[in-house]
């Protein structure tokens, strides 16, 4: 670029400041105190501030102030987020000439470029919910949940490039990084300011069932009166040899319902498809195993035995197992980012990391689960009511045992995890030697961590503090993370040596109750009353 070319580059730049400023300084008088007022309740208000000030020409409505964020979002998300695999190898980013760098692998790329489309994905349900036509059909719920999960996959997109940051190029994680940071505060101040702004709808009455998209004869089907779409049977008696062929086969319209028969099915199962129904002959009977692990090589996600991504997903007794061992370290049994899932009398067992509740509305009722260390983890909003949690014989003799490992990064996020009426216990390899092992309840993934223990019984396997923390987190996560309890009983249920940590609660009814299905899942807008029965409340 010559002397002259820049000097009118620079000539173009400031005239465009001045009228950008200009027409700042001529907002209406109305709509700057709209602006400054909705901006105060975010955590990023200057750039809530900086963004609605190119949006005066539309209505004071402070909805129609969310739906232009998200939707600038959207677009950022579209400008800012080239393919990854062109941004973390683009010579104007970093050089190859230094061979003791390598980039991420193009398995990297294309599960972060996934996360992208998820999140985009979330931001325009969100988006459509909040436009006038559709606000009736959608409650503030659901889009606190869908903008919520949107946050998450940026998260996990920026997690992905991060590990490899120290044999990949800094400019080019840096540049990655700091684009999801901005998203990720883009979406921060759109869940402020529908939490300040957006009304809650009136609460429905019914209180136990299943999904409201659940017709009356899948209702039958679950009760054990209806026929499926088709059979799975290893012995060649059904439709299907193979969990995944069934998949494969489902229809785009409307719920598809597989029926599984007794057997141990060694395959990795993929659920992309929305409103897929797995029902199987038992736990114990219908089993789904693999044994990938992250010391194998395999990227922790892609660990998964099954990995469900569709919504409305339901599944009833089946097992689902990740039989890597103790020594397999991270070694996922379910992958779940299903908006609106139910799992019913399944069991779902591993070691560490054993269930990944992503993101997005989960519930669990009368589920075995199984593991070690953070063997349930991620940032979906679930609750586990009425299950039995195993701790399991970790790996080393220095290891222990974590059951919650919450991964919520924004204070605005409507995620977390609560167990409710569980009975947390050891398994027969533990037992014997529980007390040469420290076990937790849970400890902080993230900075905003939420696990809540409410009438449940705790096994004397459990630490007297209850709580661990993360690694090298710091004293401000302590203050930061949300953990409860409430109205457990058990050996390890006292709490007079609990956690001191500003963080720690134990919580009265009224809060308790925030973490019911009811409320903390919008459960009685999506649990009708017929099917599987469940306690909206506490």
């Amino acid at each position: 670029m010559g002397i002259i070319d820049m000097v009118f580059f620079w000539v173009l730049l400031v005239n465009a400041l001045l009228i950008v400023n200009a027409s700042s300084r001529n907002l209406p008088f109305a709509y700057q105190n709209e602006l400054q007022r909705h901006c105060s309740s975010t955590k990023y208000t200057s750039l809530c501030v900086q963004n609605l000030r190119e949006f005066h020409h539309v209505s004071l409505d402070g909805l129609d102030f969310v739906s232009f964020l998200v939707n600038k979002t959207i677009s950022d998300s579209n400008l800012l987020i080239p393919p990854l695999s062109y941004s973390m190898g683009s010579s104007e980013l970093v050089s190859l000439e230094d061979s003791t760098y390598t980039l991420p692998s193009p398995s990297v790329s294309d599960s972060c470029e996934r996360l992208m489309k998820m999140s985009t994905r979330r931001l325009r349900q969100a988006m459509e919910a909040l436009n006038g036509s559709s606000r009736k059909r959608h409650t503030k719920h659901d889009v606190q949940t869908w903008l919520s999960a949107a946050i998450t996959f940026q998260q996990a997109c920026k997690d992905s490039i991060l590990d490899y940051r120290e044999t990949s190029p800094s400019a080019a994680i840096s540049h990655i990084t700091q684009k999801m940071d901005h998203l990720s505060r883009l979406v921060s101040n759109s869940l402020a300011l529908v939490d300040t702004i957006m009304q809650n709808p009136k609460p429905k009455t019914k209180s136990t069932g299943l999904p409201r998209w659940v017709t009356a004869g899948e209702r039958r089907l679950l009760a054990g009166r209806a026929r499926a779409h088709v059979v799975v049977a290893k012995d060649g008696s059904g439709d299907y040899g193979t969990v995944m062929e069934a998949v494969t086969a489902a229809h785009a319209n409307g719920r598809f319902i597989i029926y599984v028969k007794r057997g141990v099915y060694k395959e990795k199962v993929r659920i992309h498809n929305h409103e897929i129904t797995l029902i199987g002959e038992g736990k114990d009977e219908t089993v789904i195993v693999g044994d990938d692990s992250a010391t194998g090589g395999t990227s922790v996600p892609d660990t998964a035995t099954m990995t469900v991504t569709g919504d409305g997903f339901i599944a009833r007794d089946i097992g689902i197992k990740n039989t890597a061992g103790p020594g397999g370290h991270q070694a996922i049994a379910l992958s779940i980012t299903s908006d609106q899932s139910v799992l019913y009398r399944c069991s779902i067992s591993g070691y560490q990391d054993t269930l990944y509740a992503a993101a997005l509305r989960q519930f669990y009722r009368e589920c075995d689960i199984y593991g070690t260390i953070d063997f349930i983890f991620g940032n979906a909003a679930a609750v586990f009511q009425s299950c039995n949690i195993f701790l399991r014989r970790p790996h080393g003799v220095k290891a222990y045992n974590v059951i919650l490992a919450n991964g919520r990064t924004d204070q605005r996020q409507n995620t977390g995890f609560a167990l409710h009426s569980c009975r947390i216990r050891t398994d027969s390899d533990l037992s014997p030697v529980k007390h040469k092992y420290s076990s937790y309840l849970g400890r902080p993934w993230r900075k905003y961590s939420r696990s809540i223990v409410m009438e449940s019984y705790i096994d004397d396997a459990i630490a007297e503090e209850g709580w661990a923390g993360w690694l090298d987190s710091g004293d401000e996560v302590l203050k930061t993370l949300y953990f409860g309890e409430f109205k457990n009983y058990g050996p390890k249920a006292r709490i007079t040596k609990r956690v001191t940590w500003e963080g720690f609660h134990l919580i009265g009814f009224e809060d308790a109750s925030y973490f019911s299905v009811g409320k903390f899942l919008d459960g009685v807008s999506w649990l009708p009353s017929t099917g599987i029965s469940f306690t909206s409340g506490i």
